[in-house]
């Protein structure tokens, strides 16, 4: 077989822009900070002598990537909402140095928007609506766009030119997710693992995934609503332990590795089975969960290497986690956190201002409850309210957003903007919330003591938190001047 030559590309743009595939909240964070482009590495995994180029987290700028465009004939770009506009030009700039690359493009953003993706720009010939990885196989493989499932396209009409949009039937789901090669062989080939920061995880980090999906209905959440379903679809134990023990062959240097999963604790079962598996290794891991797992999970977990648990815990408010159906509560969170404080486990905790239901005193009560909890680091974003999720719908529906026909979810720097208003809470008092949450939260003596204590035990790590440090205090400083 004659596979067509693919590049996939997470395309140059902001400044430091974590909003490739892989990347939930699509914008530049508080420190630098890059997440795997995963969802690129599958498909890419799938298609022989395929290339991925990561720009953001490579440092390449348009000029780069468009002078390496005669070099393929297929391009598949990752895009998102705030990145959309960018990435079209990106594409275009591509399609000008080689009119005969075809050019699709992936993502949530396309994927519930396909018509008026197509209708941005000519130098888009398809974008995939579901997931996409055998998609591009096929596309790869030389099969004409009208025999590939789960793809819209715009044909070609009869006197030359574009035609009418078509949209072809959807793509079925992965079922038997352990049939999906390694990423971790793409990574070897295409990445480097240095140039990948979180800054709640160890340095060099590896991330990949261990299934697709998530039960919860989260009204804000983009993948579940969009590509990955609400229902946890997973590798065997057997699979995940097959590939981490390549990627510690392959990777010595990486310290610690990360299980992307929406919610990996989904299935208690399962993640217990991993864990054993990954103690025999000796890995140090960490992965996302829901403030709900049982302490006797919580015991397997951490005596076979989990390190840290990302935690959403969104909100102090427990009206408000009702409205956006996060299906947890305040108590069993408040306890969930004292059983990993008692073990050992870190938390890195995620909070939102301006969800449905915030008001000035909300935004309080879960600043005072993250204080309450005190979880080792954390993280707060504004409300996002991303075309495809039922809170945009919301939103549209009772009139929250400002200006509805702006797609404005970050700002001309790619740091994320307020984008809900509400009668008692305007756009602007939940932007200057976030800015005011971080500073109560990080400048206490307390805080601030555990912290000068944790660095003093590492010289690598005080340079990393030092860095951090100073780029989180300019983040803020940018805040204050936009605000």
């Amino acid at each position: 077989m004659s596979w067509l030559k693919t590049l996939f590309l997470n395309p140059p743009s902001f400044k430091g822009f974590n909003g490739g595939a892989g990347s939930r909240y699509q914008a530049r964070r508080e420190i630098r900070s890059f997440w795997y482009p995963t969802w690129l590495a599958q498909p890419a995994a799938l298609v022989p002598e395929s290339r991925l180029v990561d720009a953001p987290a490579r440092g390449l700028g348009v000029d780069a990537v468009v002078a390496t465009a005669g070099e393929y004939e297929l391009a598949i770009l990752h895009t998102s909402t705030p990145s959309f506009r960018s990435d079209v030009r990106v594409a275009e700039a591509m399609r000008r140095a080689n009119p005969a690359l075809r050019i699709g493009f992936v993502g949530a953003h396309v994927a519930v928007s396909p018509e008026a993706s197509l209708a941005a720009s000519e130098a888009i010939d398809f974008v995939a609506r579901e997931e996409f990885d055998y998609t591009i196989r096929e596309i790869a493989e030389g099969r004409p766009l009208s025999a590939v499932n789960g793809i819209s396209y715009r044909a070609e009409a009869s006197g030359g030119g574009s035609g009418r949009v078509v949209h072809n039937p959807p793509r079925a789901t992965i079922e038997d997710m352990d049939t999906l090669p390694f990423v971790t062989d793409v990574y070897r080939r295409d990445l480097v693992v240095e140039d990948y920061f979180i800054g709640y995880l160890l340095h060099p980090y590896l991330s990949l995934y261990t299934g697709r999906g998530c039960r919860s209905r989260c009204t804000f959440c983009l993948w579940p609503q969009t590509i990955g379903g609400h229902r946890y679809r997973t590798r065997s134990p057997e699979n995940v332990a097959a590939e981490i023990a390549r990627a510690k062959d392959y990777f010595p240097q990486v310290k610690e590795f990360f299980f992307d999963d929406d919610t990996f604790t989904d299935h208690l079962p399962r993640a217990e089975a991993i864990a054993r598996l990954l103690g025999k290794m000796g890995v140090t891991w960490s992965c996302n969960a829901k403030a709900i797992v049982p302490r006797d999970t919580l015991e397997v977990l951490k005596d076979n290497g989990l390190r840290l648990l990302l935690v959403g815990y969104e909100t102090g408010s427990q009206q408000i986690l009702n409205n956006i159906r996060k299906g947890t509560r305040i108590d069993l969170a408040r306890r969930f956190t004292e059983d990993c404080r008692r073990l050992g486990i870190k938390i890195h905790g995620t909070f939102i201002v301006g969800l449905p239901g915030e008001t000035r005193e909300t935004i309080e009560s879960t600043i005072r409850f993250a204080r309450e909890i005190d979880p080792h680091t954390i993280q707060v974003s504004l409300a996002a309210p991303y075309p495809g999720t039922e809170l945009y719908r919301q939103a549209q529906k009772e009139g929250w957003l400002p200006d509805p026909t702006t797609d404005g979810l970050v700002g001309a720097d790619g740091v994320q903007a307020s984008m809900l208003s509400y009668p008692d809470l305007s756009s602007a008092e939940i932007f200057a919330a976030l800015d005011r949450f971080y500073r109560r939260f990080y400048f206490r003596p307390r805080k601030m003591a555990a912290m000068v204590f944790e660095m003093l035990g590492s010289g690598p790590l005080m340079r990393r938190r030092l860095r951090e440090g100073a780029e989180f205090l300019r983040f803020l400083s940018r805040r204050e001047a936009r605000a």
